[in-house]
């Protein structure tokens, strides 16, 4: 079974042309200052919820946001930074108008090096940055979730054959999407991403998105019983597996996060 899942995941992995436009992703990689005394979550969401109100949510180039905190990975330090915009120049745009925002919110300059000096001593100095595209095969949920979600993460890498084509992936990927992942109730959203800026240009990043570990687990579950009711012969199962297994490298990492619905634009 462990085998079935591991194909049925790998099937929705490989987009390289898409008919609309993708949005932009940034993914900010941060680590708590392990060296902070007296940390308090509450505070902490307090702080960044004044930015949100303040900053964020008043600047329309930024359409979307949220903290992804570790929950299996890993690091239990790293907590992400996801920020999604319309198009590569708005994330240029975006810091500007973010700059105008602070100085509109904090207008008093000590003031304002109080708030960031508080809202910095949360993180240690070291961080990353990615920027990946999204792919048009996405389950949305229709508004931001009341609760904390898990966020499962899955990190394959691209093979690029000779004999393959954007229409073939692009069919194929369809396919599965629409058999599998879209008739999924347990996943409540699916974001896939293609790497657009970064150190990898082989990273493919697909997010899963659950209400609980519980969930996760029975979400796989049901991914290869709908897999195997679509595809529901060997014969078909061998053809598509070996149309779509070319597209990837086989490697992949997981990951687990949660999300902090209190900091979501």
């Amino acid at each position: 079974m462990l085998t079935v899942f591991l194909i049925m995941l790998l099937l929705s992995n490989f987009s390289f042309a898409q008919e609309t436009n993708p949005y932009f992703v940034t993914a900010t990689k941060m680590h708590w200052n392990m060296d902070m005394e007296n940390f308090s979550m509450d505070e902490w969401k307090a702080v960044e919820r004044e930015y949100l109100d303040k900053v964020v949510k008043k600047n329309p180039l930024i359409k979307g946001q949220l903290y992804l905190m570790h929950y299996f990975t890993a690091d239990n330090t790293e907590l992400i930074l996801v920020t999604t915009y319309e198009s590569w120049s708005d994330i240029e745009k975006a810091a500007e108008k973010t700059q105008e925002l602070i100085k509109a919110a904090w207008p008093n300059e000590k003031d304002r090096r109080a708030f960031f000096t508080k809202r910095a001593k949360y993180y240690a100095k070291e961080h990353s940055d990615e920027i990946y595209a999204t792919l048009p095969v996405q389950k949305t949920p229709k508004a931001n979730f009341d609760k904390d979600m898990v966020y499962y993460v899955r990190v394959s890498h691209f093979a690029f054959p000779e004999n393959g084509t954007d229409k073939e992936f692009d069919e194929l990927s369809k396919q599965f999407f629409d058999a599998v992942i879209n008739k999924n109730d347990l996943i409540k959203a699916y974001y896939p991403n293609e790497h657009a800026w970064g150190s990898d240009k082989t990273q493919f990043t697909e997010v899963f998105v659950v209400e609980s570990l519980a969930d996760l687990e029975s979400a796989l579950k049901k991914n290869g019983e709908l897999y195997n009711a679509n595809w529901n012969d060997d014969d078909k199962r061998k053809a598509f597996n070996e149309k779509m297994n070319k597209y990837t490298t086989g490697v992949h990492g997981d990951y687990v996060y949660r999300s902090v619905h209190e900091l979501t634009k």
